[in-house]
């Protein structure tokens, strides 16, 4: 994919966050912003903040400082299910599906009362998109493997018809086989239907590669940004993430 900048508002503005658990600051003035139709990442190493940015945007925890604006409008004081309501679906790390429901009660679970005229043709998307989950239906979340609970998670998410789709940790576990064929999804979404993707990752080989624009961050700050070719050719990105890290 390229390495262009789209123009224009940005879809979502996140603009001085600082959040804190009790008296800890796990985001320390963060800068991101992510324009419709891009594919944006945020990779870092473990604990450096990527998921409390992401679950911050959704509003848990809000923001202590700072503001998070999604098509102009400040969502930062905003609770959770209204967020959602917006259209800001969010897939999250360690998957976190309904382990009894099956796999076609998941994806309702995912469909907002809004969409639910377009039940059928959405879920047939999904099976489309990840043919696994056709062949497995009819199963129980709980019994499919790690790479199925994934693609079913992304698919419950997408349910939502999302105008922005939050990934939290989408390959972590999984073998790269898998991971090729999820984030493979992903680049046909983005590319057949303009879907805008903020993608949380800690393989960051796999994220540069799919992603239009990237931030590094670094104990809870932005450290970097710039195309994901930028960022894959930096060396000091290589030297601290992508050594080896050819996944």
């Amino acid at each position: 994919m390229g390495d262009e900048v789209m123009t224009g508002q940005p879809l979502l503005q996140v603009n001085g966050v600082e959040t804190y658990y009790g008296n800890i600051r796990a985001l320390a003035g963060v800068d991101v912003h992510v324009n419709k139709g891009e594919i944006v990442s945020l990779i870092g190493a473990n604990g450096a903040g990527k998921s409390t940015l992401m679950m911050t945007i959704c509003g848990s925890p809000q923001a202590r400082t700072g503001s998070v604006v999604f098509e102009g409008r400040d969502i930062t004081r905003m609770p959770t299910h209204e967020i959602a309501r917006l259209r800001i679906a969010q897939s999250p790390e360690g998957r976190r599906i309904f382990p009894r429901m099956t796999v076609l009660e998941n994806l309702q679970m995912g469909a907002g009362l809004d969409n639910l005229k377009h039940f059928a043709e959405d879920v047939e998307k999904i099976f489309t998109l990840f043919p696994r989950l056709k062949e497995r239906h009819a199963q129980r979340g709980g019994t499919l493997s790690g790479g199925e609970q994934q693609m079913l998670s992304i698919g419950r998410a997408l349910m939502a018809r999302p105008k922005l789709l939050l990934l939290d940790e989408p390959s972590l576990g999984l073998a790269p086989l898998i991971v090729k064929g999820i984030f493979e999804a992903i680049r046909k979404l983005n590319e057949a239907e303009g879907l805008t993707v903020f993608l949380v990752e800690q393989n960051a080989f796999a994220a540069l590669r799919l992603s239009h624009r990237a931030y590094v961050m670094v104990n809870g700050k932005v450290t970097m940004s710039g195309s994901g070719k930028e960022l894959l050719a930096n060396p000091e990105v290589r030297a601290a993430y992508l050594e080896g890290g050819r996944h």
